[in-house]
Formats: C-alpha cells, sequence, structure tokens
C-alpha cells in the first residue's frame, strides 16, 4: 500500500510540473529570427495537418505540443487557412490566437493620385505578392467582373494604399477601389451646389479628373474647378493642355505642340465643346470635393506662374499680360 501511495504521490507530482511547463511553454516567444517567418496553411487542414504545415515552413513549434494546446482550448476546428507571417516574440498562444483570427500577412499596393487606369494596371499587375487573374483580360472584359454600369474603366478607381493579404486576387484589389470611389464620388454629389452644370455624378468625376492634372497645388484645386465651371456655363471651350495630352495616347512623347492643340480628338478640348467623353485620370478626393464645391470666382484662365502656382485673370486682356509675365518674360504696363 505504501508503495501504490508513493507512486499516486509521485505521479501527481509529474503531472503537475507537466501541466506547469507545458502552461509556461504557451506564453515563452518562439526562436524566432530577426526577419518575419512565411508560412501558409492550406484550405481544409485540420489541426494536426496546420502543425506540420507551419514545422515544413521553419516556424519552431513543437507540432504535437501545438495541437495540444489547440485542443484544450477548443479552437482546434477554427484554424483559418491563409497565408501568415510569425515575427519575434510571438508565443504558442499567439500564434494560435493569429491563425483563429485569421490576421494573414498583410501587403500593400499604392495607387497615386493622378495617374491614369494604365498605370493603375501596371502596378497591380507588377507586384509580387498578389495572384495575377487579370493580367489577358482587356480593360472591357475586367470592367465588366466589376461593374454593371460603366464600361470605361479611366478614373472610377480611387488612388490609394490598400491592404491585402499575399495571394489575393487583382480582381479584390479593383473591386475594392472602384467601390471606394463611388462611395467618395456619391457623398460629393450629395453635398454639391445644385447649380453647378452636371447632369450626372460622372460629369462631375470627369471634371475632378481635369482638375487633378491641371495643378499640383491642394490650395489652387477650387479655383481651378472654379475656372472651368465658369467656362463650362458660358458655352466657352476648356482648352485644357491634359485633355489633349490623354488623347495624344502614347504619341505624346513630353512636350506638347502648337500642332497637337489643332488636332481634332474626343478628348481635345480645344476643339470640341464641353467636358470629354471620359476622364483623363484617377482623381483623389481633394479634386473630387473641388470639383463639386469650386471656389465663386470671376476668374476664366488662369496661366502658371513657373513656381508651382498659378495666374488667376477674369477677362482676356488681364490673362494675356500674365501669359507675357510669366511665360514670355514680358513686362508691360
Amino acid at each position: 500500500m505504501a508503495l501504490i501511495k508513493k507512486l499516486l504521490v509521485t505521479g501527481v507530482i509529474v503531472s503537475v510540473a507537466a501541466a506547469s511547463g507545458f502552461a509556461w511553454w504557451t506564453k515563452q516567444a518562439l526562436p524566432v529570427p530577426g526577419a518575419p517567418i512565411e508560412f501558409s496553411i492550406n484550405p481544409g487542414s485540420g489541426v494536426a495537418a496546420s502543425a506540420q504545415q507551419m514545422a515544413a515552413a521553419g516556424v519552431p513549434v513543437n507540432p504535437t505540443l501545438f495541437v495540444l494546446l489547440a485542443r484544450l482550448t477548443g479552437d482546434a476546428g477554427r484554424i483559418k487557412a491563409g497565408s501568415y507571417e510569425l515575427k519575434p516574440n510571438t508565443s504558442p498562444r499567439r500564434l494560435l490566437s493569429q491563425l483563429v483570427r485569421g490576421e494573414f500577412a498583410q501587403e500593400a499596393v499604392t495607387i497615386i493620385e493622378g495617374w491614369s487606369f494604365k498605370q493603375m494596371r501596371q502596378a497591380i499587375s507588377s507586384h509580387a505578392r498578389l495572384k495575377h487573374d487579370t493580367v489577358k483580360l482587356t480593360d472591357a472584359e475586367l470592367m465588366a467582373k466589376i461593374s454593371t454600369e460603366y464600361k470605361d474603366p479611366e478614373g472610377l478607381f480611387f488612388p490609394d494604399t490598400y491592404l491585402f493579404a499575399k495571394g489575393s486576387s487583382e480582381i479584390e484589389i479593383y473591386r475594392r477601389a472602384h467601390q471606394a470611389m463611388l462611395a467618395h464620388l456619391n457623398e460629393a454629389w450629395e453635398k454639391r451646389n445644385k447649380e453647378l452644370p452636371y447632369k450626372t455624378p460622372y460629369e462631375a468625376l470627369i471634371m475632378a479628373s481635369i482638375v487633378e492634372k491641371e495643378t499640383g497645388q491642394k490650395s489652387e484645386r477650387t479655383m481651378i474647378a472654379g475656372v472651368f465651371v465658369n467656362r463650362l456655363r458660358t458655352g466657352m471651350l476648356l482648352q485644357t493642355d491634359p485633355t489633349v495630352i490623354y488623347g495624344m495616347g502614347d504619341a505624346f512623347v513630353g512636350k506638347i505642340a502648337k500642332k497637337d492643340l489643332l488636332t481634332d480628338t474626343p478628348y481635345n478640348t480645344y476643339t470640341r465643346g464641353g467636358l470629354p467623353p471620359t476622364p483623363i485620370s484617377l482623381p483623389g478626393l481633394q479634386s473630387l470635393q473641388a470639383a463639386l464645391a469650386p471656389a465663386e470666382t470671376p476668374a476664366l484662365y488662369f496661366v502658371s506662374r513657373g513656381d508651382g502656382t498659378s495666374q488667376f485673370s477674369s477677362n482676356l486682356p488681364d490673362h494675356n499680360r500674365a501669359v507675357n509675365r510669366y511665360q514670355r518674360g514680358i513686362t508691360t504696363q
């Protein structure tokens, strides 16, 4: 009896020690080198398979103990498939939480204000961490997967930085950027002055894209929009170089000539009245807001001062004097 009692006591002590050791292990940082360790959990994997996939990828966690932890916590059936990163100072308990919460490794792609849709496509198709499932699609085919309302993609994607899990579909980025643009556009449209010369939000988007390309000075965007709104109201030609350049396509090599201003295209606002048929760039939020809340100004003209700012004029003689001064270096009284 004494021997049995002694063995029982010893067993209890060993069990308590083992339990204490296991609890200690779950809270200790795994030995991760300086750089995070990338690993993936395949769809349909159970906890044992997940533990083996982590071990195979170099995650320094004991598979047997990790499975035990997942089962004891009731999380064995809640692990989400996807791509992950194991960062330094991560404990087994924290690692399990990552897998249960689906805290996937985050990548980012940045779309710049003023880019064309062509430039956006290049940035997305060249990102190594995206699933390239749109590369062979034409612009029209791509838009058909995203929208039932719009066919031409230009201007319809909001420039921003988009986070995504490694291996995400390119379509996901396009959809998110398109939905973001529509949300910002519709919000600005609802707050607009009803007397603005736009029939639809899309026309306002076209104007915003022109404002985006006309100035890099955020403080001038409402004035630029005000000038173009005044021209639309009075029936003047918009006469804006960025639309001409867009209409030239690959023929534009960095400099616009007089013959380009005289060559008619659907985007030449020197030869055609009103707005061009589509946006010419991806406008940012400030350009959207400027197009739908332009400055109240008598100005009909503006010219670059050469320092990034513009000189605005309400009549042609004043504008011509400004052109002479800032573009030709001629000062007249």
